[in-house]
């Protein structure tokens, strides 16, 4: 197949803090379920959570990785992560530099 018609992923999730989201980060490039994960910390999320409106500093993981690779991600996510319910979000990549894409899909399984 093709790289034309692989189908790769940008993944967003939170987490509550800097060492969940390396802990998060590091299982999931180990596991070759990402080939990167950056970390972005500190951002504000105001959103609802049991009829209340919550105003909180969580951290942002943005994972590149394949679209196969996107159901073993969540799984391992939902393992470590500390949040009941936490934001897993893939997002399609449209288009991108081809090299990166390539070395996105070597590094993922």
């Amino acid at each position: 197949m093709s790289r034309r018609k692989k189908e790769y992923r940008i993944v967003f999730m939170t987490a509550g803090n800097e060492d969940e989201a390396q802990r998060i980060a590091t299982t999931l490039v180990e596991k070759k379920l990402a080939a990167c994960v950056n970390i972005i910390s500190p951002i504000r999320s105001i959103y609802r959570w049991e009829g209340k409106i919550e105003d909180e500093r969580e951290v942002l993981l943005i994972a590149k990785t394949q679209k196969a690779c996107v159901e073993k991600l969540i799984q391992e996510v939902k393992k470590v992560h500390s949040y009941q319910v936490p934001e897993i979000i893939s997002l399609p990549i449209e288009s991108g530099y081809e090299k990166y894409l390539s070395w996105l899909e070597e590094s993922t399984v």
